[in-house]
């Protein structure tokens, strides 16, 4: 019988399909002063036993609002309810959602920026006053009906902070602004998931995959769950630098962590709008793909990396960008550098 392989590639373990996501302060990388905000804010309201204030996340997608709002309710003892702006339809919906909550637990709406704002007014009084006013009915016939609330916890997170209206926003006791990771942070990250999915990887190799998983917890997962199954199949564990770069050249991550898309994105900018500046929705058409996920998906990333401007007259290629392409700014583009 044949010894068992040193990586079960169907392990029983259910662990490898968890969450990767902390549940504990304490384990949740990153983010240092929104999580010394956290700590304070939780510790006084057990002192108080009172609920805690209603919290907003704000950011970029996968950078831990979710896993934040999970790790607050557990650290208060609370149950949480989760649901997302675009699903409350209507004040029915948000009643069914108000009123099985007990007191001191967690209400949260993912992606509140879009929230109807019709429904957005009845939230108003159940986060002030802990009420909920429902018109029944229409016509002669309507009539207001008033349902008391236990004091609960609103947390919601967005990917759009200027979408909120002023009301909502100032109806949260804090705001908080999460950041893109630094390289050394996303190690962290993935050497404690590399634990959890009891994948052996090498400290080095962690920060291969960190320094090009865009700043982003999700992406690093994302990529180490990527570099798991690259070595099941091309490779044996440890994985070190050289197997990671193997895998992530497999899926065209560059060193610097743009894809494919990116790039094509920075050639049509400088070949085919010579630099810019041009409009979103004409890049977006030159590439073939939404301007939506270009604004969203693409451009932060490039922006904060210093590939890419935006302008008033539009979108202008920086000299990194020309660097990358091993191409030298002609024209009027040399002028801007």
């Amino acid at each position: 019988m044949p010894d068992k392989p040193a990586f079960d590639p169907l392990p029983a373990d259910p662990r490898l399909e968890m969450t990767l996501r902390p549940a504990l302060l304490d384990q949740f990388v990153g983010q240092l002063r929104i999580k010394e905000r956290l700590d304070v804010l939780i510790g006084a309201a057990k002192q108080r036993d009172d609920s805690l204030e209603h919290l907003l996340f704000c950011g970029p997608p996968g950078l831990g609002k979710t896993s934040l709002a999970h790790i607050v309710a557990k650290a208060m003892g609370a149950n949480i309810t989760t649901t997302s702006g675009p699903v409350i339809e209507k004040a029915g919906d948000l009643a069914g959602l108000l009123t099985t909550l007990q007191k001191g637990d967690v209400l949260f709406i993912d992606e509140i920026h879009r929230l109807n704002k019709n429904i957005e007014e009845y939230l108003y009084p159940a986060m002030e006053d802990f009420r909920l006013d429902i018109i029944i009915d229409q016509g002669p016939n309507a009539r207001s009906v008033r349902l008391n609330l236990p004091r609960f916890t609103l947390i919601g997170a967005t990917t759009r902070a200027g979408m909120i209206s002023a009301p909502l926003r100032s109806r949260f006791g804090l705001v908080n602004r999460l950041d893109y990771y630094p390289a050394e942070d996303l190690q962290k990250v993935i050497i404690r998931s590399a634990r959890l999915l009891e994948l052996d990887i090498l400290p080095e190799a962690a920060f291969e995959i960190a320094r090009r998983s865009r700043g982003t917890p999700r992406i690093a997962n994302n990529l180490l769950r990527w570099v798991r199954d690259y070595v099941l199949v091309r490779s044996t564990p440890p994985v070190t630098v050289a197997t990671a770069d193997a895998a992530l050249t497999m899926l065209e991550i560059d060193q610097d962590g743009l894809d494919e898309m990116d790039k094509r994105l920075l050639e049509a900018l400088i070949h085919k709008f010579d630099g810019g500046p041009v409009g979103l929705n004409s890049l977006a058409v030159s590439v073939g793909e939404e301007s939506g996920t270009l604004e969203e998906v693409h451009e932060p990333y490039l922006i904060m990396e210093g590939f890419l401007k935006r302008t008033p007259q539009g979108r202008v290629a920086a000299k990194r960008a020309y660097e990358k392409l091993g191409l030298k700014p002609t024209g009027s583009q040399q002028q801007l550098f």
